[in-house]
């Protein structure tokens, strides 16, 4: 009988599917990795999470001078602010006089107001809802110390251009070009009976101090909470 050195003995080749296991193993391995970097690299210690996940219009809302947006004062008098004013920048606040929360918004209304329209924006306010007559309006200005302007949007025209649904909502325009910003004034509210205790994102003013500065704006479009603006009639 032969006797085999075990020392001298070749070990037997590797087959196909070991080799094929070895492989896969490699391949997930590498993938495994990629994921990981590609998470971390996505990764800002410290920042907001508005750095992260900017927003934009899809659709380019446009309004010209020559826009028919069926706006009135309170004289009944059509109003265009486009053709009326000389300001770049023109910000329309949505409110209405029965709605709690576009009524809790007024003294933020007031001091962005008071911070911005020195340097050139023009302010307006816009009552979307047929039913509020002009002198519930006037007394409401009146009450929650509004010293700008006061249209009504009776045909819901221009809600319709700048696609607001509720009250408070805002929109911000450059004067002869686009929509540059719409939705809500902060995030002070998160949902319906759900607020924190004072706004960590100031939307609007962000916005405003961009386009002051001839920057990008961040967030060009966000959900506002609050009232829905009625059907028109």
């Amino acid at each position: 009988m032969a006797i085999v050195n075990p020392r001298a003995e070749k070990k037997a080749p590797p087959t196909q599917e070991r080799m094929r296991g070895r492989r896969t193993a490699t391949l997930c391995g590498m993938l495994l990795c990629l994921a990981i970097g590609m998470i971390f690299s996505n990764i800002h210690y410290g920042a907001a999470p508005s750095q992260l996940q900017p927003t934009f219009i899809e659709d380019k809302i446009e309004v010209v001078p020559s826009t028919h947006l069926g706006l009135r004062d309170l004289a009944g008098r059509e109003i265009n602010p486009f053709q009326s004013s000389n300001a770049k920048w023109l910000v329309f606040f949505f409110v209405s006089v029965d709605c709690p929360i576009s009524n809790r918004y007024a003294p933020e209304i007031r001091r962005l107001h008071t911070k911005f329209a020195p340097r050139g924006v023009e302010f307006w306010l816009v009552h979307p809802n047929a039913d509020e007559g002009a002198e519930v309006i006037r007394n409401h200005t009146k009450e929650y110390q509004y010293t700008f302007g006061v249209l009504r949007d009776a045909e819901h025209l221009f809600v319709k251009k700048t696609r607001a649904r509720v009250t408070p909502e805002v929109a911000l325009f450059e004067r002869v070009g686009s929509m540059v910003y719409g939705g809500a004034i902060d995030n002070r509210l998160v949902d319906f009976g759900k607020e924190r205790p004072a706004a960590t994102e100031h939307y609007l003013e962000d916005a405003l101090k961009a386009v002051l500065q001839g920057s990008p704006v961040l967030h060009s479009r966000t959900k506002a909470i609050g009232c829905y603006i009625a059907d028109k009639p």
